[in-house]
């Protein structure tokens, strides 16, 4: 049976998972691209980040964006949630301290989830300092939807 997630289901699944597949339009057609994230749950916001490139680009022409976050068991026991926001690029020490809550985060994410320890977490938030700085952004959500298979 398919059913609509309700509200809290539905931000769970969100804020509990950290790998999405980002929607965006360029030149008029549709792409998904995965990427790591964090759910600010209090703010109502996705934190991410990317190289300057296409996908980046799209998104300043066009900032109205999707995040698709999925558990797959198997063909008949899934949930999944769309959340549809805006793009809003970052910078300056709120892009530092955005990508600092990022790195927070998704090392707390994956602790929890994974049960095991990261030594890598740093590279996330010493990226900011080198010469080729990331693109930090924030999708600002507007609108969570979900479903969830289960027989």
């Amino acid at each position: 049976m398919i059913r609509i997630l309700n509200k809290v289901e539905r931000l769970k699944l969100l804020e509990t998972n950290y790998i999405g597949n980002l929607s965006y339009i360029y030149r008029n057609r549709p792409y998904i691209a995965p990427i790591t994230y964090y759910y600010n749950k209090q703010a109502n916001i996705i934190i991410g980040y990317s190289a300057e490139g296409h996908k980046v680009k799209a998104m300043r022409k066009h900032n109205n964006v999707c995040l698709s976050v999925s558990d797959i068991d198997s063909v008949n026991s899934w949930k999944s949630v769309l959340a549809q926001g805006v793009f809003i690029e970052l910078t300056g020490s709120e892009a530092k301290a955005k990508l600092h809550e990022f790195s927070l985060g998704v090392k707390d994410l994956i602790i929890n989830k994974e049960h095991r320890e990261l030594d890598f977490i740093s590279e996330f938030s010493s990226k900011i300092y080198k010469d080729d700085l990331p693109v930090i952004f924030i999708i600002k959500v507007e609108e969570v939807t979900g479903r969830i298979r289960r027989v």
